[in-house]
């Protein structure tokens, strides 16, 4: 009986524990993108929040100063005319005369910070990214939607990494006249993501999508989103060197060759 008694005990105590074991046995890794660019640290996310590094934030948007107030025991920051301060004793971040609670905390001499609440603070528009499994932030004045921008290089990469700039520049063209055709999805991310036949970009299924693109692949996304155009109208494409492209010759209408693609309405 004692010895029932002793595992039933036992038992109670490995069950207690596994309920309370710390919210940190939640914490996951994410990536975090700003204006296109992956942030070079890693970033958290814990009860639904995304925490991450102040100065890997503001040192990724740019023209930020960064530094640790020992006279306060907080994190400051300075850009221009804007100043931010993180208290982790407070749990507080201060946009200049706007304070906003959120938990702040320093690991190894890292101060992180939810990443929405500072970001809204900046008026970056913050999102979640369910491509990305991230998150991604557009800062003020940004030229360019952060997840356009980082979505659009990358299949245009993929794509077509090896062609001439007017070859990348039409592989994006066909990315956003799907955008703009009543037939396919009307963002970016979800054209180039799209399953709803089969999967339209073959870098999809092979993982290339996700790759770091070439800064020649970048410059043609710009020039995309910018409005240049080397392939009016076209909606598919396809390389004659890797697939017969057999549905899109039998089915829409020829209209260009750039490089190793041929373009279709």
């Amino acid at each position: 009986m004692k010895r029932q008694a002793c595992k039933r005990l036992l038992t109670a105590a490995v069950l207690c524990a596994a309920l309370t074991v710390p919210t940190r046995a939640a914490r996951r890794s994410v990536p975090v993108q700003i204006d296109g660019n992956p942030i070079a640290v890693s970033a958290y996310v814990e009860r639904g929040v995304t925490y991450v590094p102040l100065r890997a934030l503001l040192n990724t948007m740019g023209a930020w100063d960064v530094w640790w107030d020992e006279a306060t025991g907080r994190a400051a920051a300075a850009s221009d005319d804007i100043h931010l301060w993180a208290d982790p004793a407070a749990d507080t971040v201060t946009v200049d005369e706007k304070t906003v609670r959120g938990r702040v905390t320093v690991e190894n001499g890292v101060t992180y910070v939810p990443l929405r609440l500072v970001g809204e603070a900046l008026g970056c528009q913050v999102e979640w990214d369910p491509y990305l499994r991230g998150a991604t932030v557009t800062s003020p004045g940004a030229a360019y939607d952060a997840g356009e921008l980082y979505w659009l290089s990358r299949i245009i990469c993929a794509e077509s990494g090896a062609e001439s700039m007017s070859g990348q520049i039409a592989v994006g063209n066909v990315v956003l006249n799907r955008v703009a055709s009543e037939t396919f999805p009307d963002t970016i991310p979800t054209v180039v993501f799209d399953r709803k036949y089969a999967v339209q970009f073959e870098p999809v299924s092979n993982g290339t999508v996700y790759d770091t693109p070439a800064a020649s692949s970048v410059e043609a996304a710009r020039r995309v989103l910018n409005g240049e155009k080397t392939v009016e109208g076209a909606l598919y494409f396809y390389a004659p060197a890797l697939s017969p492209g057999t549905w899109i010759v039998s089915n829409r209408t020829y209209l260009t060759t750039i490089g190793c693609h041929r373009f279709f309405l």
